[in-house]
């Protein structure tokens, strides 16, 4: 793909003279709510699609290192905000095809979260660790909220649950103040209002960042929530997030209806008397795991899903599946979960149908097949298959491919419906 757009910014008024010598407008100006955008690793890109037509608009470059890119949009679903490996920030408005703000806010970032009422943006870093906030509109800083891996007594946290028994901290980020060692943030979510929850994977904690005043964030930390959390999901509902564990079988799970928040483990051990297998590649967890009443989970080293019941949180079946799973997605319809796998499984796709609680059919759409994504009222799904170069367009009734689109190292594909789903 070129470097220059491909069609010209949809929001162009373009006028022609008519005969009577007014100006009209030949192409109206376009909503955004079929736009997407498509990381493109490789060249440090985004290629913006349209989901209804199945096309590529335009690509934009400049944006640094994208090896393990995420994306989050504005209400309007008009812009886009990147967060790139390299620590940038950017934001690129998806009408005008063009970066219109970035910042180099850390050494090493992972991903962010923009709020509800979309005015703060906040990056989760690994270097120097903690979080930053930002003005959606400026990319101002608002906040600085270091995470370190062991709180004090003069840190600006309220404790707000016992140690359930010392862990170690292990891993080492950036030191803060007074010489403590900051921990990498992972997990990071929007909450209602102005707040997110993030998990310390060196600090084994969660914390909740209300910025109701971005001036004085007040940071509540659970600790003591199981060893090394790794990602997390927020339930479509906005009530309970869930820090998966990389350090141990388990996952932790907090009720955030509740008046005092309590941290607390779920499905601890339930690979118990089992030897993991090596890990290649970490599993993420989003919203997108659930489906009606289920959620539908990765099993850290196996080759199974997790079903859990929602309401009980406990386990109630497991799915063997081609590999070690790493998007488990369920179809906004809850009808299916569609699946991925770490090396050497990565060309495979399964589909899981949520009645018959199975396999229902296994795909070999491409080389590296790294994300997924589906359209707001299920009728397709958008894969990335990397070492192919294409970006496949699959039919979720039939499995036909109804699009193959040329894309650059594809990885993450991020749609514009997001903007009106907690969480992510």
């Amino acid at each position: 793909m070129k470097r220059r757009a491909l069609l010209a910014p949809a929001a162009a008024l373009l006028a022609t003279r008519g005969l009577a010598g007014c100006a009209t407008p030949a192409v109206a100006p376009a909503g955004t709510g079929d736009l997407g955008v498509v990381i493109q690793r490789a060249r440090g890109a985004l290629a913006i699609v349209n989901t209804s037509s199945r096309t590529l608009l335009a690509e934009v470059p400049g944006l640094g290192d994208l090896s393990h890119a995420s994306v989050v949009f504005s209400r309007d679903g008009a812009n886009a905000f990147v967060f790139g490996r390299d620590g940038a920030l950017t934001r690129v408005n998806l009408l005008a095809q063009r970066i219109e703000a970035r910042v180099q806010q850390a050494g090493n970032s992972i991903g962010g979260a923009i709020c509800a009422d979309g005015t703060l943006v906040a990056a989760q870093n690994y270097a120097p660790g903690g979080i930053k906030v930002f003005d959606a509109r400026t990319l101002a800083l608002v906040a600085d909220i270091p995470a370190y891996q062991m709180a004090a007594s003069h840190e600006p946290e309220r404790r707000a649950a016992p140690s359930s028994g010392g862990a170690t901290p292990e891993g080492a980020g950036a030191e803060g103040a007074g010489g403590r060692p900051r921990s990498r943030v992972v997990g990071l979510v929007d909450l209602p209002g102005r707040r997110f929850a993030y998990a310390l994977f060196d600090a084994d904690a969660i914390c909740i960042a209300d910025l109701s005043d971005p001036a004085r964030p007040q940071v509540t930390r659970f600790d003591g929530i199981g060893r090394q959390p790794y990602d997390a999901l927020l339930t479509p509902d906005g009530r309970h997030y869930i820090a998966g564990l990389f350090g141990e079988d388990g996952l932790a799970l907090i009720d955030l209806w509740q008046a005092e928040p309590k941290a607390r483990r779920i499905l601890a051990g339930y690979g118990r008397g089992e030897q993991p297998l090596p890990v290649y590649k970490m599993p993420h967890l989003r919203g997108w795991a659930v489906a009606g009443r289920h959620a539908y989970l990765p099993a850290i080293g196996r080759h199974e899903v997790l079903v859990v019941d929602t309401q009980s949180w406990q386990e109630v079946g497991r799915i063997a599946v081609a590999g070690q799973p790493v998007f488990v997605i369920a179809r906004p319809d809850a009808r299916q979960v569609w699946v991925n796998f770490a090396l050497p499984d990565y060309h495979r796709v399964q589909v899981i149908d949520t009645l018959e609680q199975r396999v229902v059919r296994t795909l070999e759409p491409g080389r590296a097949v790294l994300h997924m994504e589906f359209t707001p009222r299920a009728e397709a799904v958008w894969l990335s298959a990397r070492d192919d170069h294409r970006v496949l367009v699959l039919d979720t009734q039939s499995f036909a491919t109804l699009a193959s689109l040329p894309v650059d190292s594809p990885s993450g594909i991020f749609f514009t419906a997001r903007a009106a789903r907690m969480g992510f």
